[in-house]
C-alpha cells in the first residue's frame, strides 16, 4: 500500500465526502478521522448543516469521529455544541460552525497524536 510506503499513521479528513473502503478501513482502524458539521448521529450526509436548520433545531454543533464503512456513523471522538435563538440566518449558524471546526479539530487531532506516541 502507498500509503505505509511513507510510513503513513493516521488519516484526518475534512470535506471529504466519500465511502472508504475495506482494504483503508482495516488497513487503518480506528486511525482514519473526520470531521462532520452537525451533532451526530443526527444530520448526517452531504448537507449536514442545511438539514438541521430546515429543521429547526435550536442546537447545533460539530461532531470529530472515527470513519467506518457508513455515512457519518464511526464512533464519535468529541463534540462541541452552541445554541441559536431562532431568528439567525443558514449564513451565521455556518459561520458558527466554522469557526468551531476551526478549534475542535486541531484539538482533536494534537489529542490523538500524543496518544499514539
Amino acid at each position: 500500500m502507498e500509503l505505509r510506503k511513507y510510513e503513513v499513521e493516521w488519516i484526518f479528513l475534512a470535506g471529504y465526502m466519500r465511502i472508504i473502503g475495506r482494504t483503508l478501513l482495516n488497513a487503518y482502524p480506528e486511525k482514519i478521522v473526520n470531521i462532520h458539521p452537525a451533532l451526530l448521529p443526527a444530520f448526517p450526509g452531504a448537507n449536514g448543516i442545511q438539514d438541521a436548520y430546515q429543521y429547526g433545531v435550536k442546537v447545533f454543533g460539530v461532531t470529530v469521529h472515527f470513519v467506518d464503512e457508513g455515512v457519518d456513523t464511526g464512533k464519535i471522538i468529541d463534540q462541541d455544541s452552541f445554541k441559536i435563538w431562532g431568528s439567525e440566518s443558514l449564513e451565521e449558524v455556518e459561520n458558527q460552525i466554522h469557526k468551531i471546526e476551526y478549534e475542535i479539530y486541531p484539538r482533536v487531532i494534537a489529542k490523538l497524536l500524543s496518544k499514539s506516541r
